[in-house]
């Protein structure tokens, strides 16, 4: 520290304008006294930020410089001389940098739950150790009470004895935990066996989404195919048809993939857990892509095989009477299930502002789009397979009914590939509508305290779920103005008055420094519920300050 900046502390220590405004005089004997030139160099302090000395150094080269303090001296008293080296010499900062190591959790706060289980203490433990209120992470509290680490691990050592001791019973307590988990395992398997024998008396919560929406279209479509698939049997055992074995095999792959979208439902709406913290609204996704890979297995690999045998060994067939009429009765009620799945999805994509079209082809609900295209599929397999029984019918070439199943095989992979394309496509992340991602970004940059928004990621979860992310460039000095808007301002003039040494500065600035971080953390929080309640669909907001 230079002389004369403690010479300058020392005269005006009563005075705060030194501390915001400091000039330093410096007069250099370069010549002699005839021939001396003054000069003078003023550093101003606008802030608090630049009140306390940074990491950069100031250089002088001079052979020598003369120090004044700002007093007011008589001529020939109050200075001093010093002899500085032709090389540079670096001024030391007020404040010395703090080495905090690669791994520093003296500051660290946390819970009680977590120094309960992490410590092994008890909850009375905790009672004899200092507790800090802070800002609750979470919605539904305001703030809640948290520890220091520091304080919870000098406990633990004092109920323990050493870390050897603690580390013992932190396993006795892991292998305690492992075997209730067991435990617990066995006795729902004994409670599920238990209610098996005797019957459930309450229904599932679950059943609920197979009476609305696209459950109620999957349960109509998986009844309305099983049947067409066990007439459609009867009349290929009757028939001996390669088309209607075509048609029993494409219904048959309809129902079993129905029931698989079925899974996926129930699966869906399951409550989040730990492992799985943004739920499983993906499973209808899961469950439709593997929908649409049975179809290509099972209906189109079984058509197509089917048709190639029907070509290469042509075999006669029986009257195909009972087949149109199957087939006919097959139209109707897919045609019905057809429209029970248009219906659904012209109301959903009303409620979500889209057209038809583009909501079928970006499959905003995986379920209802499979019965759409299963039905469509269905119906136009039931005319290819009739045209072409018919065409035998007429000439008695039973290659016309092959190639009919042919046919069959060929609509079944293309809907297959659709189906893969589009899930697989929302399974990977896909963003929202450009114009939503619009609205919400314009949101966040119409408040005072947004400066930019950068690296925006708005992703669809399915069910209608979003996840925001974005980078927020926050304006400082809204957010001091902020917290000092709700702060006593002659209760701080007090406290800056009462400033008298660089401690006494440091203390000041780390108290309100670390309340103005606080009010950043709220604001943040406070955008994110504007975000939730304006836009129903965004469930999850992830703001990252830059």
């Amino acid at each position: 520290m230079l002389p004369g900046l403690a010479a300058a502390a020392a005269a005006h220590r009563c005075s705060w304008s030194f501390l915001c405004r400091l000039r330093l005089h410096y007069r250099a004997a370069v010549l002699g006294s005839s021939d001396r030139q003054e000069w003078q160099n003023s550093v101003t302090f606008g802030s608090f930020s630049n009140m306390v000395p940074c990491s950069h150094s100031y250089t002088f080269t001079l052979s020598q410089v003369k120090l004044y303090s700002t007093n007011v001296q008589k001529e020939g008293q109050g200075s001093q001389t010093h002899q500085m080296p032709s090389f540079d010499e670096t001024v030391k900062a007020i404040l010395k940098k703090r080495e905090y190591g690669p791994k520093y959790t003296q500051n660290n706060f946390i819970t009680g739950v977590r120094a309960i289980n992490e410590f092994c203490l008890k909850s009375s433990d905790l009672e004899q150790l200092r507790k800090i209120r802070r800002r609750s992470p979470h919605e539904d509290t305001e703030s809640f009470t948290v520890y220091l680490r520091s304080d919870v691990e000098a406990k633990s050592l004092e109920v323990w004895g050493s870390p050897e001791a603690l580390a013992r019973e932190k396993k006795l307590r892991k292998e305690a935990e492992i075997e209730y988990r067991e435990r617990l395992f066995r006795n729902q398997n004994i409670l599920r066996e238990y209610g098996d024998f005797l019957g459930n008396t309450k229904p599932r919560s679950r059943t609920s989404v197979f009476f609305k929406g696209p459950g109620k279209v999957v349960m109509v479509a998986i009844c309305i195919n099983g049947l067409n698939c066990f007439f459609k049997f009867l009349a290929w055992i009757y028939t001996g048809s390669a088309s209607m074995f075509s048609e029993a095999i494409h219904s048959l792959s309809d129902t079993c993939n129905q029931a698989l979208l079925a899974l996926g439902i129930s699966k869906s709406v399951q409550t989040p857990d730990p492992t799985h913290p943004y739920g499983f609204s993906n499973m209808r996704y899961i469950a439709s892509l593997i929908s649409g890979v049975g179809i290509f297995m099972m209906g189109a690999g079984l058509s197509w095989y089917h048709g190639i045998m029907g070509l290469l060994n042509p075999q006669p067939m029986e009257s195909l009477l009972w087949a149109y009429c199957i087939l006919a009765g097959s139209l109707v009620s897919e045609g019905a299930t057809l429209l029970v799945a248009v219906n659904e999805l012209r109301r959903s994509a009303r409620a979500k502002g889209m057209s038809f079209y583009k909501y079928v082809m970006e499959s905003r609900d995986p379920s209802t789009n499979v019965i759409l295209l299963e039905d469509t599929a269905a119906v136009l397999g039931v005319i290819i397979a009739a045209t072409c029984m018919g065409l035998t019918s007429i000439t008695g070439n039973p290659l016309y009914d092959s190639l009919g199943s042919l046919g069959v095989g060929t609509l079944l992979g293309v809907v297959s590939a659709f189906l893969i394309h589009t899930n697989t496509e929302a399974l990977l992340g896909r963003s929202i509508q450009p114009e939503q991602v619009q609205r919400l970004t314009e949101l966040l940059e119409s408040d005072p305290s947004v400066r930019a928004i950068h690296d925006v990621k708005a992703t669809d979860l399915g069910l209608g779920k979003v996840r925001f992310k974005a980078e927020v460039d926050f304006d400082g000095r809204v957010v001091t103005r902020s917290y000092l808007e709700k702060q006593d301002f002659d209760q701080m003039l007090q406290e800056i008055q009462e400033v008298k040494t660089p401690e006494e500065l440091e203390t000041f600035m780390l108290k309100h420094g670390e309340n103005i971080i606080d009010t950043l953390g709220a604001e943040v929080d406070r955008l994110e519920r504007e975000l939730k309640k304006r836009n129903p669909e965004v469930r999850h907001v992830d703001l990252e300050i830059l």
